[in-house]
């Protein structure tokens, strides 16, 4: 049995909320670049020169890469032979207070959706936990700005709507969307289980590599597909138009009910941040 002490995880959380507002990940630096090559416009090129100029400023000056810096959204793998001495969720929470503190970083939760009194230190996180083989503990923050978690979408399609018919959505999604998710977006889409299931599979979809293939096979190419259609819309970088609308799709399936069909899309911005510790 491994013993991890809670104080440890707040250390970690606090680190992971600046290091993701701060630094863009190495695959989306690179996605970036491949998608201003892509482009013959020089309008589209500004922009991803833009993102890139940006990203640079951002890590070099120790500032947000958006001042949007998003709800702290958590995911946690603990091994079932782990145990935390103290309570989990509360160290969490006391990590995302540090880190939106230490990082000086907007805070932006509040702590009712209609009465709208704002929490000032963006808690609570949202939490997500799974128990997996192993003597270990993962975390993974991604903060989640709401320009992009705004145009997210979730459909009860029926079963003889079938692959075409996720596509349909996932593609009207995006087109409804527009420019307002600050694209070139990433596309996460969550397909099988339950109404809320496959909203979770969306979200989790997004901490995928930009450039990963999907394991399975079916899906893979459905994924190519999606992202050829999405980029045909021609929203572009910024929604100034451009051949790079999304720079990836992401599909995580899961089984379902005979008599339903549910897909959900979870549109992470040009960005898409999140950072990994394990203890």
């Amino acid at each position: 049995m491994m013993e991890i002490d809670a104080s440890l995880v707040s250390v970690a959380v606090a680190r992971l909320c600046v290091e993701a507002n701060y630094d863009i990940a190495p695959d989306i630096a690179e996605a970036f670049k491949r998608a201003r090559d892509a482009e013959d416009g020089g309008l589209a090129r500004r922009v991803m020169d833009d993102l890139l100029e940006n990203a640079a400023i951002a890590s070099e000056g120790a500032l947000p890469l958006c001042q949007d810096t998003g709800m702290a959204v958590v995911f946690v793998e603990i091994g079932q032979d782990v145990h935390v001495a103290g309570s989990l969720t509360d160290a969490i929470n006391e990590g995302v207070r540090r880190g939106y503190e230490d990082g000086f970083l907007r805070k932006s939760v509040v702590s009712d959706p209609v009465a709208r009194v704002n929490t000032k230190d963006n808690t609570p996180a949202v939490i997500h936990y799974d128990i997996v083989p192993g003597d270990s503990l993962s975390i993974t923050v991604a903060p989640k700005g709401f320009g992009s978690e705004n145009m997210s979408a979730l459909s009860m399609l029926k079963p003889s709507d079938g692959l075409e018919g996720v596509k349909k959505f996932v593609v009207e999604t995006v087109r409804k969307a527009g420019p307002n998710p600050c694209p070139p977006i990433v596309v996460g889409v969550g397909v099988g289980g339950t109404m809320d299931y496959a909203c979770l599979l969306a979200k989790k979809a997004l901490l995928r590599s930009v450039g990963s293939p999907n394991p399975d096979a079916f899906w893979d190419e459905a994924e190519r597909d999606l992202l050829g259609r999405i980029n045909a819309l021609g929203i572009g970088p910024a929604g100034l138009g451009g051949h790079t609308t999304a720079l990836a799709v992401f599909i995580a399936p899961y089984p379902t009910h005979i008599a339903g069909l549910p897909v959900a899309v979870n549109i992470g911005c040009h960005s898409t941040r999140h950072g990994t510790a394990r203890l």
